[in-house]
């Protein structure tokens, strides 16, 4: 129903002559909301099998931490009993920072008139989002919440949950991370960490697009607040960030190759900003 209603408004702005531009600006997001939307349509775990425990199989024996009695536990569950209202109210913070930040830098761009600029990171945005959705239907995973609650049997069509920012959610008496989360299509979408992503994609953007020091280094700085976020609050393990690093630095670099080196993708850019 989402997309539908995406697809009304850049319809509304696309038929007529003095929004067509912005509807054109705007169809890499446009894209990426019908992709990420329709992927309710036809479930990722009904292509390949739910990976629940060889996940966190490794995350233990890569990155496992010995508990006081001596146990050896993942980090989400040494975060799970080590944690604290200060880095639960950060956490949550940048949690918050995953869409808005990215969506208001590429508004930024294109109000300031680097347009240039607005496009190569918005389709790098949707190209990097693509590969990670196939990343999704290639192998469905469970986050640490759910083997943390449910064990490791999957079980289809598990409600979304907060898992540790839901000490945000009852800190700051705002049921937000409920509404953003308790609605989950599908939890079995951990692998790549898309939040891992985001921010990261959008820092080195900054810094492409010349962006004074303080904005690229804000950027970096919630960034890796987001990455320690997703294990922090169970939502990913350190495997899925790193995964999603990777695939951020695959995707910006296979979309600058094309674009820079390639006279396709250069005609490209170049037809793409003469439209907006």
């Amino acid at each position: 129903m989402f997309s539908i209603y995406v697809i009304l408004l850049w319809l509304l702005l696309a038929v007529k002559k003095q929004t067509r531009k912005m509807a054109i600006a705007l169809l890499p997001w446009l894209i990426f909301a019908c992709c990420y939307d329709w992927m309710r349509l036809y479930p990722n775990y009904k292509v390949n099998p739910i990976d629940v425990k060889d996940l966190f199989d490794a995350e233990k024996m890569l990155f496992g931490i010995h508990s006081t009695n001596g146990e050896l536990i993942i980090p989400s569950q040494y975060f799970a009993l080590h944690h604290s209202t200060f880095l639960d109210i950060l956490a949550g913070f940048f949690y918050l920072c995953w869409i808005p930040v990215p969506l208001g830098f590429a508004i930024y761009l294109y109000l300031k008139g680097n347009k240039k600029g607005y496009i190569q990171f918005s389709i790098a945005f949707l190209f990097v989002n693509l590969l990670g959705f196939c990343g999704y239907y290639i192998h469905p995973a469970a986050p640490p919440w759910y083997a943390l609650q449910y064990g490791f049997e999957p079980i289809l069509n598990t409600p979304g949950n907060t898992a540790g920012l839901e000490r945000f959610d009852q800190l700051t008496g705002i049921e937000i991370f409920k509404m953003l989360y308790g609605k989950n299509a599908n939890v079995f979408a951990a692998v790549p960490s898309l939040h891992a992503a985001y921010m990261l994609i959008t820092t080195i953007y900054a810094f492409i697009t010349k962006q004074n020091k303080v904005t690229c280094i804000s950027f970096a700085f919630i960034c890796a607040g987001i990455w320690f976020t997703a294990v922090y609050s169970s939502h990913h393990y350190i495997i899925d960030v790193l995964l999603g690093i990777a695939l951020t630095l695959l995707g910006v670099a296979l979309w600058s190759l094309f674009i820079n080196r390639t006279a396709v993708g250069k005609n490209f850019i170049t037809r793409y900003v003469d439209n907006i």
